[in-house]
């Protein structure tokens, strides 16, 4: 068997139709297109945008509301139910250890949220806490610690 031997399965393709090729093609005469009309002129077809001259739909809807805050603050958020699957008691808890074990993603600032229940005594130091994560935590006999958070450099071009 050679390269060139390889065919389609049968009836895997079909012919193509030849449009406007006479009236014995079937396809003859109109090709398809109907008598007259925007349709059965060449480059009549408007695209889906096109609504016959009423304001188009993408025009109707309103487009981008509200603003973007620059002075936003993003934070990696974890929770203390994450804190108690991953480390045992007496454990330093840091953005980098929390970085090494995939609970953030990045080095931004980490802030940790009260969900869930912490049995172990962990030292936690964060750039933020809610008030409920610190009572969880002195509660279990943790300690919290609130770091500064200096801004990353600068890339230059």
């Amino acid at each position: 068997m050679k390269l060139s031997d390889l065919r389609p399965a049968k009836g895997a393709t079909k012919n193509k139709k030849r449009k406007g090729r006479g009236i014995a093609a079937g396809q003859g005469k109109t090709a398809g297109r109907g008598t007259k009309g925007q349709g059965a002129r060449a480059g009549g077809v408007k695209g889906p945008y096109f609504e016959g001259g009423q304001l188009p739909l993408v025009r109707r809807l309103p487009h981008v509301r509200g603003f973007t805050n620059i002075y936003r603050i993003p934070y990696a958020v974890v929770n203390l139910e994450a804190l108690e699957k991953a480390f045992e008691a007496q454990a330093q808890v840091t953005p980098e250890v929390l970085l090494q074990k995939g609970l953030i993603d990045n080095s931004q600032r980490v802030k940790v949220l009260g969900r869930g229940e912490l049995t172990k005594a962990l030292q936690v130091s964060a750039h933020a806490f809610s008030d409920s994560a610190k009572e969880k935590i002195a509660a279990a006999g943790g300690s919290v610690s609130e770091l500064a958070w200096q801004r990353p450099p600068r890339r230059v071009r």
